[in-house]
């Protein structure tokens, strides 16, 4: 099972950031997930939540912003004693810092219709050049999932799924020839876990920061733990990098 740093590490070091990926890297930790989403001039940058208030306290929504602009945004907001300033960081900036990663799940946040999914493919291939063994481009959205097939994509692709569709999600994966199902942790029961690996696909769960729960779904038998605190994780005997 291997030890997946959620949005870098954001229980440890400020979310979506340089420095939260450099952090997790210096555990010796070489797997990652986090979030993707596309400004109004096409740019990529790595951020969960749609505007910037939660992680920057600045009222402004991404995809308004210009790769110049969102890189004004410092992203401490919750981390007051966190030493260095951490800026919106573009995705081939992150990609930078992750070349010797092994596991990179790229999520795709949601979009408002087939063209701007079909225009974020464009730019994400270009940005993940040279990543086609290790990123998985996932999302709970299936019009990017339609997008990647569409483009017959050489990257891996996942599903996410955080409402009990149950059975569901192996069919909607097979649809979109998706290779893994990332399950949030309160539907990843044992017998969901068991149906997903009969159906042949890999399994990621999140976001999961209990030991004991690690220690459980390691002995069921998934790939990926996916953690806000993954230098607890690393101190479980469950659990390998």
């Amino acid at each position: 099972m291997r030890i997946i740093g959620h949005r870098g590490a954001r229980g440890e070091a400020p979310e979506n950031t340089l420095g939260g990926f450099r952090y997790l890297h210096d555990l010796g930790i070489r797997a990652v997930e986090f979030d993707v989403r596309q400004l109004k001039d096409d740019q990529l940058v790595v951020i969960h939540d749609d505007d910037f208030v939660r992680t920057t306290g600045k009222l402004q929504h991404v995809e308004s912003c210009n790769l110049h602009e969102a890189q004004q945004f410092d992203h401490r907001h919750q981390w007051h004693a966190w030493a260095f300033e951490e800026y919106t960081p573009s995705l081939p900036h992150v990609m930078a810092c992750l070349t010797d990663f092994e596991h990179i799940e790229v999520e795709i946040k949601a979009v408002a219709d087939e063209a701007a999914a079909e225009r974020l493919i464009l730019q994400l291939h270009q940005d993940l050049v040279g990543f086609e063994q290790a990123a998985t481009i996932t999302s709970f959205d299936v019009k990017i999932l339609a997008a990647l097939q569409q483009h017959q994509s050489h990257f891996k692709r996942g599903l996410l799924v955080e409402i009990p569709i149950g059975e569901y999600a192996i069919e909607l994966a097979h649809q979109y020839r998706c290779c893994q199902i990332g399950w949030k942790d309160q539907l990843a029961t044992d017998q969901i876990i068991q149906f997903t690996q009969q159906a042949e696909l890999a399994v990621s769960v999140w976001t999961v920061n209990e030991v004991e729960r690690a220690k459980h779904l390691q002995q069921l038998g998934i790939q990926g733990l996916i953690t806000d605190v993954p230098s607890t994780m690393l101190q479980a005997p469950c659990c390998n990098i």
